[in-house]
């Protein structure tokens, strides 16, 4: 959907100022000396008269083109907003959190082909991403990095571990695979399927953040996606690839299923919530359950 958007700004953007521009050139001068010509045959003088009235057309392309034309840039290089959808990223995302994703965090792309024309930067572990889901680039997902090009990520009993790109293997310096450090905070503040998760507090590079685990749910190794050459719950992250996963472990589909992000399907990194909506409403209630039943201030600010 937010392909189709970006595709249709571009076409108004393109439609609206090449029909100022034709109108600029090409007929409004016309139009002056036609209403030239009038007022000196009406006042028997070669001075100018008022303006001559603008077609609906062009009056209409003057208006909105500036709009949408900033609307476009602001969207496609700047900031975008998204609306989260789903609890696989709780509990650092909720459902009905709206926010801002820096589009030029990792390169500016251009709005229809996504092709990068400057590089700005690549992704560091533990960046909050939202990327364009490798099986279906129509779909616009939201995960947090966990591993890096080069980088080897196993993931046993709800544990992650990670060895870190090494150029030379042979090298005694080159890092052994380590477990993501985690220590327990809470129990209840989240419950799903009538269990209290458990929820921890993990260090992932620079950052530090919260995740849930379910303390009965184990998704078995063998529904992982299995990579060629290694084991059912290890991968090796490719070349300009990266792999994801949701904060809330046992309730989020991500790269142990379907494999990496490859470097172009990335749009940005989320950076902040700028509102927070709530939606519990009753199915007794008159209302349609998507106009919000409250507004969390509380959650209003940047993304860890």
């Amino acid at each position: 959907m937010a392909n189709y958007f970006s595709i249709l700004l571009v076409i108004l953007t393109i439609a609206s100022g090449l029909i100022w521009l034709i109108d600029a050139i090409v007929f409004a001068p016309k139009r002056k000396r036609k209403a030239a010509q009038s007022d000196a045959r009406a006042t028997g003088t070669s001075a100018m008269g008022s303006e001559p009235e603008v077609p609906y057309l062009v009056d209409t392309a003057q208006q909105i083109f500036p709009v949408i034309a900033f609307v476009l840039i602001l969207r496609s290089f700047l900031y975008e907003p998204f609306q989260i959808p789903s609890g696989s990223m709780m509990p650092t995302l909720l459902v009905g959190d709206f926010i801002l994703v820096e589009k030029f965090a990792y390169g500016l792309r251009d709005p229809v082909f996504r092709n990068k024309f400057v590089e700005t930067g690549e992704p560091e572990r533990g960046d909050v991403v939202v990327f364009k889901y490798p099986e279906d680039p129509n779909i616009d997902y939201i995960k947090r990095v966990v591993g890096l090009p080069g980088d080897t990520v196993v993931y046993q009993n709800k544990q992650i571990f990670i060895k870190p790109y090494c150029a030379n293997e042979q090298a005694k310096q080159c890092p052994a695979l380590k477990p993501v450090p985690v220590e327990f905070k809470s129990r209840g503040d989240f419950v799903q399927d009538m269990a209290p998760l458990l929820r921890y507090t993990e260090q992932l590079g620079e950052a530090s953040h919260d995740i849930l685990r379910h303390p009965m749910r184990d998704i078995p190794a063998s529904n992982y996606y299995t990579q060629p050459g290694t084991r059912s719950n290890e991968w090796l992250v490719p070349e300009n690839h990266y792999f994801v996963m949701g904060d809330n472990r046992d309730n989020s589909r991500d790269s142990r299923f379907w494999g990496f992000v490859p470097e172009e399907n990335l749009v940005g990194e989320a950076v902040a919530i700028w509102i927070s909506f709530e939606f519990e409403r009753g199915e007794d209630s008159l209302l349609p359950t998507w106009i919000p039943t409250g507004v969390r201030f509380s959650r209003v600010g940047s993304i860890e």
